[in-house]
């Protein structure tokens, strides 16, 4: 009779899961809810600097669990940037004896010794967003190297006939984060052999504020004038690069890519800021980390809702769903982020930007 049980709540979970990924737009309407007797799901987020983890990632996984499992609980908490608190949180957690724990590490491979901690408590550990090191049981992130791909071949476009020759400054991500050094490596892969980097600059805990006084710093090295591109690897650098290259009257502005389609970086790609960024919906990648923390919490497969394998560090296969990542520029803003429904016009168009959203088409 347990077998059956479990078969049939895998079968509920698979079917829930693919339903979500491929039409995310359902809401469970509320949080989540449970009785004190269900499964307890630990969600441990990195930082509040990025604005996804706590405005998107956090609600969407919340609604999701308790959208497959009634009786599921989630126990949150945020790292604030601290790799010290993370591992607290973490053996707060274990000592909890949470039934799952789905993990953004501050730092990956810091957070390795807590991840075997809790594998060897019987604690399922779902790596989000950033492959954590240590025996994690499952994977869901985007592909990260196709997102350097997409910013790499969007800033050669960009630059247009100042390609091959021109000079740029890269602003890549926090070193210890693994998706950092995947996005930096599919930019280079298309812009190697084509741009000359005159400056590249890595950013701990992915501070616009370093980004600022890094671009600051390649300006005054390289000359206002030398400066073609930028690769920003999300939006929050691209922002700290972008103010600092006004504060230097840097006119007109380079292109300057960016990631993750924050609600500034859409309204100065609008405005003529920034050039490009990424659009990770994020719907699809907390369903399917929500069915993967569900899966676990209860002890089942992560087979059904996996879609591949990816290799941890120490060679191991994991159980993986990697997402497609979207290019997005000021011409196709409306059938990306907008039809998604991540952000309305109203939000992006405001009355300052009223007639380059005209010009948009975003109306």
């Amino acid at each position: 009779m347990k077998a059956c049980i479990r078969d049939t709540a895998m079968a509920l979970t698979a079917l829930c899961a693919a339903a979500v990924l491929a039409a995310c737009g359902a809401d469970a309407g509320g949080e989540p809810r449970g009785d004190g007797n269900g499964p307890r799901i630990g969600l441990l987020l990195p930082d509040a600097t990025t604005p996804r983890w706590e405005a998107q990632d956090r609600p969407l996984l919340e609604k999701r669990i308790a959208q497959l499992c009634d009786e599921c609980e989630v126990e949150h908490a945020n790292a604030k940037g601290d790799v010290a608190l993370q591992q607290e949180q973490m053996n707060s957690m274990i000592t909890k004896g949470v039934d799952a724990i789905v993990l953004v590490a501050v730092d990956a491979r810091s957070l390795g010794p807590a991840v075997a901690k809790a594998h060897e408590a019987g604690i399922p550990v779902i790596a989000y967003d950033r492959l954590a090191e240590g025996p994690i049981s499952g994977y869901v992130s985007f592909d990260g190297v196709e997102v350097g791909r997409l910013q790499g071949r969007a800033l050669l476009r960009a630059m247009g006939d100042k390609v091959p020759g021109a000079q740029i400054v890269m602003m890549n991500g926090d070193p210890s984060d693994p998706n950092a050094r995947a996005f930096q490596r599919g930019a280079l892969s298309v812009l190697a052999g084509k741009v000359k980097i005159g400056k590249a600059y890595d950013t701990p805990q992915w501070r616009p504020e370093t980004a600022h006084m890094n671009m600051s710093g390649a300006l005054a090295a390289l000359g206002p004038d030398s400066i073609d591109g930028v690769y920003a690897a999300n939006d929050g650098l691209a922002g700290g690069s972008i103010t600092a290259l006004k504060a230097n009257k840097v006119t007109p502005l380079p292109p300057v890519t960016g990631q993750d389609a924050e609600l500034p970086a859409l309204r100065r790609i609008v405005g003529g800021d920034q050039y490009m960024t990424v659009f990770k919906p994020f719907g699809p990648e907390a369903a399917a980390g929500g069915a993967m923390a569900v899966a676990a919490a209860r002890g089942e497969s992560l087979e059904p809702v996996a879609t591949g394998e990816v290799p941890t560090r120490d060679g191991q296969a994991v159980a993986s769903v990697l997402l497609t990542p979207v290019s997005v520029t000021v011409d196709n803003i409306g059938d990306t982020v907008v039809k998604d429904g991540l952000h309305t016009v109203r939000q992006i168009c405001t009355p300052q930007l009223r007639a380059a959203c005209d010009r948009a088409g975003l109306t």
